[in-house]
Protein backbone atom coordinates (compact mmCIF):
# COMPACT_ATOMS: atom_id res chain seq x y z
CA UNK A 1 0.00 0.00 0.00
CA UNK A 2 1.16 3.53 -0.77
CA UNK A 3 2.06 5.87 2.06
CA UNK A 4 1.54 9.40 0.71
CA UNK A 5 2.47 12.79 2.02
CA UNK A 6 -0.23 15.43 1.59
CA UNK A 7 0.52 19.14 1.29
CA UNK A 8 -2.45 21.46 1.64
CA UNK A 9 -2.70 24.94 0.16
CA UNK A 10 -0.67 26.72 2.85
CA UNK A 11 1.97 23.98 3.00
CA UNK A 12 2.61 24.24 -0.76
CA UNK A 13 3.05 28.00 -0.54
CA UNK A 14 5.35 27.62 2.48
CA UNK A 15 7.47 25.03 0.70
CA UNK A 16 8.00 27.01 -2.52
CA UNK A 17 8.57 30.76 -2.13
CA UNK A 18 8.10 32.96 -5.19
CA UNK A 19 11.81 33.21 -6.00
CA UNK A 20 12.21 29.42 -5.88
CA UNK A 21 9.11 28.94 -8.05
CA UNK A 22 10.60 31.23 -10.69
CA UNK A 23 13.87 29.31 -10.86
CA UNK A 24 12.20 25.89 -10.94
CA UNK A 25 9.78 26.95 -13.68
CA UNK A 26 12.59 28.47 -15.74
CA UNK A 27 14.55 25.22 -15.46
CA UNK A 28 11.47 23.20 -16.44
CA UNK A 29 11.06 25.18 -19.66
CA UNK A 30 14.67 24.48 -20.59
CA UNK A 31 14.31 20.78 -19.76
CA UNK A 32 11.14 20.53 -21.83
CA UNK A 33 12.77 22.27 -24.79
CA UNK A 34 15.69 19.81 -24.55
CA UNK A 35 13.30 16.86 -24.55
CA UNK A 36 14.26 15.84 -21.02
CA UNK A 37 10.79 16.60 -19.60
CA UNK A 38 7.76 15.48 -21.59
CA UNK A 39 4.00 15.97 -21.55
CA UNK A 40 0.98 15.59 -23.80
CA UNK A 41 -1.34 18.56 -24.26
CA UNK A 42 -3.90 19.06 -21.51
CA UNK A 43 -7.25 17.32 -21.85
CA UNK A 44 -10.44 19.32 -21.32
CA UNK A 45 -13.61 17.73 -19.95
CA UNK A 46 -16.47 20.24 -20.25
CA UNK A 47 -19.10 20.23 -17.51
CA UNK A 48 -21.73 22.57 -18.95
CA UNK A 49 -22.95 25.02 -17.92
CA UNK A 50 -20.66 25.13 -14.90
CA UNK A 51 -17.13 25.05 -16.34
CA UNK A 52 -14.59 22.39 -17.21
CA UNK A 53 -12.17 19.89 -15.74
CA UNK A 54 -8.58 19.54 -17.00
CA UNK A 55 -6.21 16.58 -16.82
CA UNK A 56 -2.52 17.45 -17.15
CA UNK A 57 0.21 14.76 -16.99
CA UNK A 58 3.97 15.30 -17.19
CA UNK A 59 7.18 13.29 -16.77
CA UNK A 60 10.65 14.48 -15.79
CA UNK A 61 13.38 14.55 -13.18
CA UNK A 62 12.59 11.03 -12.03
CA UNK A 63 8.95 11.88 -11.33
CA UNK A 64 5.59 11.61 -13.03
CA UNK A 65 2.68 13.90 -12.25
CA UNK A 66 -1.00 14.28 -12.94
CA UNK A 67 -2.88 17.47 -12.18
CA UNK A 68 -6.67 17.16 -12.06
CA UNK A 69 -8.09 20.65 -11.85
CA UNK A 70 -11.24 22.60 -12.62
CA UNK A 71 -12.27 26.05 -13.80
CA UNK A 72 -15.82 26.80 -12.61
CA UNK A 73 -16.27 30.60 -12.91
CA UNK A 74 -19.64 30.62 -11.15
CA UNK A 75 -18.38 28.92 -8.00
CA UNK A 76 -17.63 32.03 -5.88
CA UNK A 77 -21.04 33.65 -6.34
CA UNK A 78 -23.17 30.50 -6.46
CA UNK A 79 -21.45 28.26 -3.93
CA UNK A 80 -18.87 30.30 -2.04
CA UNK A 81 -16.15 28.07 -3.50
CA UNK A 82 -12.99 28.95 -5.44
CA UNK A 83 -13.11 29.07 -9.23
CA UNK A 84 -10.09 26.75 -9.40
CA UNK A 85 -9.86 23.56 -7.33
CA UNK A 86 -8.12 20.22 -7.72
CA UNK A 87 -5.31 17.91 -6.72
CA UNK A 88 -1.81 17.09 -7.98
CA UNK A 89 -0.54 13.50 -7.68
CA UNK A 90 3.25 13.11 -7.78
CA UNK A 91 4.63 9.62 -8.46
CA UNK A 92 7.99 7.91 -8.74
CA UNK A 93 8.69 7.56 -12.46
CA UNK A 94 10.77 4.38 -11.94
CA UNK A 95 8.31 2.38 -9.83
CA UNK A 96 5.02 4.24 -10.44
CA UNK A 97 4.50 4.48 -6.67
CA UNK A 98 2.44 7.54 -5.64
CA UNK A 99 4.54 9.79 -3.42
CA UNK A 100 2.61 12.97 -2.65
CA UNK A 101 -0.70 14.74 -3.09
CA UNK A 102 -0.63 18.52 -3.35
CA UNK A 103 -3.29 21.21 -3.45
CA UNK A 104 -3.61 22.07 -7.15
CA UNK A 105 -4.89 25.58 -6.52
CA UNK A 106 -1.65 26.59 -4.79
CA UNK A 107 0.52 24.79 -7.36
CA UNK A 108 -1.30 26.54 -10.22
CA UNK A 109 -1.05 29.96 -8.59
CA UNK A 110 2.69 29.58 -8.07
CA UNK A 111 3.50 28.35 -11.57
CA UNK A 112 1.26 30.99 -13.19
CA UNK A 113 2.94 33.75 -11.25
CA UNK A 114 6.38 32.32 -11.86
CA UNK A 115 6.01 32.18 -15.65
CA UNK A 116 5.01 35.85 -15.69
CA UNK A 117 8.40 36.70 -14.19
CA UNK A 118 10.29 34.21 -16.39
CA UNK A 119 8.72 35.60 -19.57
CA UNK A 120 9.21 39.23 -18.56
CA UNK A 121 12.89 38.69 -17.80
CA UNK A 122 13.42 36.93 -21.13
CA UNK A 123 11.32 39.15 -23.41
CA UNK A 124 10.99 42.67 -21.99
CA UNK A 125 13.60 45.29 -22.94
CA UNK A 126 16.65 45.26 -20.72
CA UNK A 127 16.29 47.47 -17.68
CA UNK A 128 12.52 48.02 -17.78
CA UNK A 129 10.81 47.39 -14.47
CA UNK A 130 7.37 48.99 -14.11
CA UNK A 131 4.42 46.60 -14.05
CA UNK A 132 0.72 46.82 -14.82
CA UNK A 133 -1.63 44.12 -13.54
CA UNK A 134 -5.02 43.85 -15.25
CA UNK A 135 -7.04 41.47 -13.11
CA UNK A 136 -6.03 41.08 -9.47
CA UNK A 137 -7.64 37.79 -8.52
CA UNK A 138 -5.67 34.79 -7.30
CA UNK A 139 -3.46 34.39 -10.36
CA UNK A 140 -3.08 38.11 -10.97
CA UNK A 141 -1.92 38.51 -7.39
CA UNK A 142 0.67 35.76 -7.77
CA UNK A 143 1.89 37.22 -11.06
CA UNK A 144 2.44 40.49 -9.23
CA UNK A 145 4.15 38.81 -6.27
CA UNK A 146 6.50 36.84 -8.49
CA UNK A 147 7.37 39.86 -10.61
CA UNK A 148 8.10 41.81 -7.42
CA UNK A 149 10.25 38.94 -6.10
CA UNK A 150 12.17 39.00 -9.39
CA UNK A 151 12.97 42.70 -9.03
CA UNK A 152 10.17 44.23 -11.08
CA UNK A 153 8.13 47.20 -9.93
CA UNK A 154 6.69 49.51 -8.89
CA UNK A 155 3.36 48.60 -10.41
CA UNK A 156 -0.21 49.64 -10.98
CA UNK A 157 -2.99 47.20 -10.05
CA UNK A 158 -6.35 47.35 -11.82
CA UNK A 159 -9.42 45.22 -11.21
CA UNK A 160 -13.13 46.02 -11.63
CA UNK A 161 -13.36 45.15 -7.95
CA UNK A 162 -11.56 48.19 -6.56
CA UNK A 163 -11.01 46.74 -3.05
CA UNK A 164 -9.24 43.70 -4.56
CA UNK A 165 -6.86 45.90 -6.56
CA UNK A 166 -6.33 48.14 -3.54
CA UNK A 167 -5.44 45.23 -1.26
CA UNK A 168 -2.86 43.86 -3.69
CA UNK A 169 -1.34 47.29 -4.24
CA UNK A 170 -1.09 47.86 -0.49
CA UNK A 171 0.54 44.44 0.02
CA UNK A 172 3.28 45.19 -2.52
CA UNK A 173 3.70 48.92 -1.94
CA UNK A 174 2.38 49.60 -5.44
CA UNK A 175 -0.65 51.68 -6.39
CA UNK A 176 -4.17 50.97 -7.55
CA UNK A 177 -5.31 52.63 -10.76
CA UNK A 178 -7.55 52.30 -13.77
CA UNK A 179 -7.02 50.08 -16.80
CA UNK A 180 -5.34 52.85 -18.78
CA UNK A 181 -2.77 53.40 -16.04
CA UNK A 182 -2.02 49.69 -15.80
CA UNK A 183 -1.53 49.15 -19.54
CA UNK A 184 0.80 52.16 -19.70
CA UNK A 185 3.51 50.29 -17.74
CA UNK A 186 6.56 48.51 -19.19
CA UNK A 187 5.39 44.95 -18.42
CA UNK A 188 1.64 44.43 -18.62
CA UNK A 189 0.11 41.23 -17.22
CA UNK A 190 -3.48 40.45 -18.16
CA UNK A 191 -5.03 37.88 -15.85
CA UNK A 192 -8.75 38.09 -16.53
CA UNK A 193 -11.31 35.34 -17.23
CA UNK A 194 -10.66 35.91 -20.95
CA UNK A 195 -14.31 36.33 -21.91
CA UNK A 196 -13.71 39.71 -23.57
CA UNK A 197 -10.60 41.57 -24.76
CA UNK A 198 -8.93 44.07 -22.45
CA UNK A 199 -6.07 44.94 -24.86
CA UNK A 200 -6.64 46.56 -28.24
CA UNK A 201 -4.40 47.88 -30.98
CA UNK A 202 -4.55 51.34 -29.40
CA UNK A 203 -2.90 50.00 -26.22
CA UNK A 204 0.33 48.90 -27.93
CA UNK A 205 3.33 51.16 -27.34
CA UNK A 206 6.96 50.78 -28.42
CA UNK A 207 8.88 48.57 -26.00
CA UNK A 208 5.94 47.20 -24.03
CA UNK A 209 5.87 43.53 -23.09
CA UNK A 210 2.50 41.79 -22.65
CA UNK A 211 2.00 38.67 -20.56
CA UNK A 212 -1.39 37.21 -21.49
CA UNK A 213 -2.23 34.77 -18.73
CA UNK A 214 -6.01 34.54 -18.67
CA UNK A 215 -6.99 32.90 -21.97
CA UNK A 216 -6.47 29.32 -20.89
CA UNK A 217 -9.04 27.51 -22.98
CA UNK A 218 -10.92 27.47 -26.29
CA UNK A 219 -12.98 30.58 -27.01
CA UNK A 220 -11.12 32.82 -24.57
CA UNK A 221 -9.04 35.91 -25.45
CA UNK A 222 -7.75 38.99 -23.63
CA UNK A 223 -6.53 40.87 -26.73
CA UNK A 224 -8.12 41.59 -30.08
CA UNK A 225 -6.89 39.68 -33.11
CA UNK A 226 -5.53 42.95 -34.55
CA UNK A 227 -3.49 43.58 -31.40
CA UNK A 228 -2.11 40.04 -31.35
CA UNK A 229 -1.12 40.20 -35.01
CA UNK A 230 0.77 43.47 -34.44
CA UNK A 231 3.14 41.94 -31.83
CA UNK A 232 6.25 39.78 -31.83
CA UNK A 233 4.72 36.56 -30.57
CA UNK A 234 5.87 34.00 -28.01
CA UNK A 235 4.06 31.16 -26.25
CA UNK A 236 4.65 28.43 -23.71
CA UNK A 237 3.83 25.65 -26.19
CA UNK A 238 2.55 26.00 -29.74
CA UNK A 239 0.10 23.08 -29.77
CA UNK A 240 -1.78 24.35 -26.73
CA UNK A 241 -1.58 28.02 -27.68
CA UNK A 242 -2.87 27.40 -31.20
CA UNK A 243 -5.93 25.53 -29.98
CA UNK A 244 -6.81 26.99 -26.60
CA UNK A 245 -4.93 30.19 -25.80
CA UNK A 246 -4.51 33.86 -26.61
CA UNK A 247 -3.20 33.08 -30.09
CA UNK A 248 -6.09 30.80 -31.10
CA UNK A 249 -8.42 33.39 -32.63
CA UNK A 250 -5.57 34.93 -34.62
CA UNK A 251 -4.51 31.50 -35.88
CA UNK A 252 -8.05 30.51 -36.82
CA UNK A 253 -8.64 33.78 -38.67
CA UNK A 254 -5.41 33.37 -40.65
CA UNK A 255 -3.91 36.54 -39.14
CA UNK A 256 -0.86 34.61 -37.89
CA UNK A 257 0.84 31.29 -38.67
CA UNK A 258 3.26 28.98 -36.87
CA UNK A 259 6.33 30.77 -38.23
CA UNK A 260 5.31 33.95 -36.40
CA UNK A 261 5.45 32.33 -32.96
CA UNK A 262 8.47 31.33 -30.83
CA UNK A 263 8.26 29.04 -27.82
CA UNK A 264 9.64 30.48 -24.59
CA UNK A 265 11.77 27.39 -23.93
CA UNK A 266 13.73 27.99 -27.12
CA UNK A 267 14.48 31.56 -26.03
CA UNK A 268 15.55 30.47 -22.55
CA UNK A 269 17.82 27.78 -24.03
CA UNK A 270 19.46 30.28 -26.39
CA UNK A 271 18.15 28.46 -29.47
CA UNK A 272 15.91 31.32 -30.62
CA UNK A 273 15.99 35.09 -30.25
CA UNK A 274 13.68 37.02 -27.97
CA UNK A 275 12.54 40.49 -28.97
CA UNK A 276 14.26 41.78 -32.08
CA UNK A 277 14.40 45.47 -31.10
CA UNK A 278 13.99 47.54 -27.93
CA UNK A 279 10.94 49.21 -29.48
CA UNK A 280 9.23 45.97 -30.50
CA UNK A 281 5.98 45.01 -28.81
CA UNK A 282 6.26 41.48 -27.46
CA UNK A 283 3.37 39.26 -26.40
CA UNK A 284 3.68 36.02 -24.44
CA UNK A 285 0.73 33.63 -24.49
CA UNK A 286 0.65 31.48 -21.36
CA UNK A 287 -1.75 28.56 -21.59
CA UNK A 288 -0.28 26.74 -18.59
CA UNK A 289 1.89 23.67 -19.02
CA UNK A 290 1.98 20.48 -16.99
CA UNK A 291 5.77 20.69 -16.86
CA UNK A 292 5.37 23.93 -14.86
CA UNK A 293 3.14 22.14 -12.37
CA UNK A 294 5.64 19.28 -12.19
CA UNK A 295 8.40 21.77 -11.41
CA UNK A 296 6.46 23.18 -8.45
CA UNK A 297 5.45 19.72 -7.21
CA UNK A 298 9.03 18.42 -7.34
CA UNK A 299 10.30 21.52 -5.54
CA UNK A 300 7.71 21.08 -2.79
CA UNK A 301 8.56 17.38 -2.47
CA UNK A 302 12.26 18.19 -2.08
CA UNK A 303 11.55 20.68 0.70
CA UNK A 304 9.21 18.24 2.45
CA UNK A 305 11.81 15.44 2.30
CA UNK A 306 14.39 17.77 3.83
CA UNK A 307 12.01 18.54 6.71
CA UNK A 308 11.43 22.11 5.58
CA UNK A 309 7.64 21.85 5.66
CA UNK A 310 5.19 19.63 7.50
CA UNK A 311 2.48 17.67 5.76
CA UNK A 312 -0.23 15.20 6.49
CA UNK A 313 0.04 11.50 5.62
CA UNK A 314 -2.46 9.04 4.20
CA UNK A 315 -2.17 5.33 3.48
CA UNK A 316 -3.89 3.94 0.42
Amino acid sequence: MADLAVLDHDAVLAAVPAAAAIEHVRAAFRAHHAGEWTMPSKVYLPSPPHGDFRAMPALGGGFAMLKWISSFPGNPAAHGLPTVMGVVCLSDAATSAPLMLLDARAVTALRTGAVAAVAASALAPEGVRTVGIVGCGLHGAWAARCLAADGHGPGVCFDPRAPVAGALAEELGWEAGDRAAAVARDVVCCVTPGFEPVIGLEDLRPGVHLNMLGADGPGKAEATVEAVAACELFCDEWDQAAHGGELTAAVESGAIARDRVTELGAVLAGDAPGRTHPDSVTLFDSTGLAIQDLAIAVAAHEVWRAGGVAGQRVVL
